[in-house]
């Protein structure tokens, strides 16, 4: 997509504080962190969101978890606990419609979220 924030994030149009690139998905520092660590999962492969997954990318999709395990190994907060948090549309609080997965932690995480 040509106008998608994350698409231009890939293809290094738009600089990102990257933090794990591997063929499938790229992850890098919010801009706006809500945690002491705030890191976006996305796909490199352009999908609007979670509803628009098939069956043909569930490899991808696992790219995405395995990901946030190393990336949570890498920046120290596995042990004591993360969060992984998609959000889906409008009412889910999706902003970027390039579908990513928010790695949350350094400090106690509160429930519900909001």
């Amino acid at each position: 997509m040509d106008n998608c924030l994350f698409c231009k994030i890939i293809k290094g149009e738009i600089p990102a504080n990257k933090v794990y690139e591997n063929e499938h998905v790229l992850a890098f520092r919010d801009i706006d962190p809500k945690a002491p660590i705030h890191i976006l999962v996305i796909p490199k492969k352009h999908i609007k969101s979670i509803n628009e997954l098939n069956s043909s990318d569930k490899f991808l999709a696992g790219e995405l978890i395995l990901a946030s395990k190393k990336i949570a190994i890498d920046e120290g907060i596995n042990l004591k606990g993360f969060r992984t948090i998609f959000n889906t549309n409008d009412d889910g609080g999706q902003t970027v419609y390039h579908i990513h997965m928010h790695i949350m932690g350094g400090r106690q995480m509160k429930w519900p979220p909001g």
